[in-house]
């Protein structure tokens, strides 16, 4: 699994106008699944993004987590986040995992974060067209790969 993890204000997702999810500061988390991704990944993962400290403390250092926060979090899944672009200029997907194969892993995820925060988790739509909108707080980006956790 493959993830985007952005420290934001404020942040939603849109599908055909209808606004499916919105938060105000929290994590937005792009997720990209492949076909090797296991339950192990999805419990590694969720517990390192509920235990990150990237918001501030009162001192001003980042040294406090979205649990502690009690922050709000949205999941959108990301196949592209597998994009290869080492041969000509259009990107090949074929390393993300079929729907068949990353649905139940993404709607896994959600329910492992939900368990570890102890709380609703928004999402959305696994493969709709949808218009995610967001205010990035800092900026912060990180990026986390499952497959680079040993």
């Amino acid at each position: 699994m493959k993830t985007v993890i952005q420290r934001v204000s404020r942040a939603s997702v849109t599908i055909e106008e209808q606004k499916v999810a919105s938060i105000k500061r929290g994590l937005l988390i792009l997720l990209g699944v492949i076909n090797e991704d296991t339950q192990d990944d999805i419990k590694w993962l969720s517990n390192k993004i509920v235990n990150l400290r990237v918001f501030n403390d009162e001192n001003g250092v980042m040294n406090t987590s979205i649990k502690d926060i009690r922050g709000d979090v949205i999941v959108v899944s990301q196949f592209t986040l597998h994009a290869s672009t080492k041969k000509g200029n259009r990107p090949s997907y074929i390393k993300a995992a079929k729907p068949d194969i990353a649905i139940p892993l993404y709607e896994s995820f959600v329910k492992q974060l939900e368990t570890d925060l102890g709380k609703k988790v928004q999402t959305g739509q696994f493969g709709a067209d949808m218009k995610v909108e967001l205010l990035n707080d800092g900026p912060v980006t990180i990026i986390i790969d499952t497959k680079d956790k040993l």
